[in-house]
C-alpha cells in the first residue's frame, strides 16, 4: 500500500502541469473537490459504509480536510500558477518529514523519531535537494509563491499530525467525504474572487478527470489508511519519494533528462526512507 501510494501521489504535479494552464487554482479544486463528494456519496450508498460517530469527529475530520486539502493542495497549485517550478514546489513541500519528526520530539511524543530515523531523515532530504537541483531557479520564487508553498507545507504537516492525534479510526469512505466537503466550503469562496475563467478542453477535463478518479479517491483514501496504521514519522518519510518519482513521470511524459545526479538523489532518497520505515527486527 504505501508503494501505491507513492506512485499516485506522484502524479499530482504532472496533473498540476497539464490543468494549470488551463484553470485558475481555487476554481480546479472547487471542482475537484465537489466532482469528489458526489463520487464518494454513490459509493456510500452502494456499499452502506457507516459515517463517524460523534460531533467531535465530524469536526475534527473537518479540520483536517482544511488542512489536507484545502491548504496543501491549494498552497501547491497556486504556487505552480504563479511561476514557481514543480521542482521547487516539491523541495519545499518535501521538507513534510523533517518538520513532522521535529514536532514529535519537541513534544517528547512517543512516536518522534529515533538515531536510525534522524539519519535516514537527513539522508532523504539530501536525496531531494539532489533530485530537484537542476530545476531550482534562482529569482523564480517570488514571496508570494514562497508563501503559497509554505502554506502548503504548513496544511499537510499539521492535518497529518491532527488526523494521527484526534480522529479515530473510521471508514475512509465517509471520513474522505467529510473532509472534501469542508474542503470545498473553503475552496469554493475563494474561487469566486478568482478573475480568470475554466476554460474546458482535452487537457484540463483529463487533468480532472485523473484529479478526482485517481489522486482523491485513490490517493487521498490510501494517505487516511497509512496514517491510521502507521506512525506520523514512518507515514511522512514516503513523501521524500514523490520528488524523485515525480522525475521519473517527468522523464517518460515530457523528456526531461535524468541526470547522474538526479539518479544518485533517488538511491540516496530510497535509502533514507528505508532506514526510516523499516522493522528493526
Amino acid at each position: 500500500m504505501p508503494w501505491v501510494f507513492v506512485g499516485i501521489w506522484s502524479t499530482g504535479f504532472v496533473v498540476a502541469r497539464f490543468g494549470m494552464p488551463h484553470a485558475p487554482p481555487m476554481t480546479f479544486l472547487a471542482w475537484r473537490f465537489a466532482l469528489s463528494v458526489a463520487l464518494f456519496a454513490v459509493w456510500i450508498g452502494v456499499s452502506g459504509a457507516r459515517w463517524p460517530r460523534g460531533r467531535d469527529q465530524w469536526l475534527h475530520l473537518a479540520v483536517v480536510g482544511a488542512l489536507l486539502h484545502s491548504s496543501y493542495l491549494g498552497g501547491v497549485w497556486a504556487a505552480v500558477k504563479g511561476g514557481m517550478s514543480a521542482g521547487t514546489a516539491a523541495l519545499i513541500v518535501g521538507l513534510q518529514p523533517l518538520l513532522t519528526a521535529l514536532w514529535l520530539s519537541g513534544r517528547g511524543d512517543a512516536q518522534r523519531a529515533n538515531r536510525r530515523q534522524w539519519i535516514g531523515l537527513a539522508l532523504g532530504l539530501a536525496g531531494l535537494v539532489l533530485v530537484v537541483w537542476r530545476k531550482l531557479g534562482l529569482g523564480e520564487a517570488s514571496p508570494a509563491t514562497l508563501g503559497m508553498a509554505v502554506a502548503a507545507l504548513l496544511g499537510i504537516t499539521a492535518g497529518t499530525l491532527w488526523q494521527k492525534r484526534f480522529v479515530q479510526p473510521c471508514d475512509v469512505r465517509t471520513a474522505n467525504t467529510v473532509q472534501l466537503a469542508a474542503a470545498f466550503a473553503v475552496t469554493a469562496p475563494l474561487a469566486l474572487l478568482e478573475s480568470e475563467a475554466m476554460r474546458w478542453n482535452a487537457q484540463s477535463a483529463g487533468a480532472m478527470a485523473w484529479s478526482v478518479g485517481v489522486l482523491t479517491l485513490g490517493g487521498s483514501s490510501l494517505l487516511v489508511l497509512l496514517i491510521q496504521r502507521g506512525a506520523a514519522t514512518r507515514v511522512t518519510s514516503l513523501m521524500y519519494l514523490v520528488p524523485p518519482c515525480t522525475a521519473v513521470l517527468a522523464w517518460l511524459l515530457f523528456g526531461e533528462v535524468l541526470t547522474p545526479l538526479v539518479l544518485a538523489g533517488m538511491a540516496i532518497t530510497a535509502v533514507g526512507v528505508w532506514m526510516v520505515v523499516r522493522n528493526p527486527s
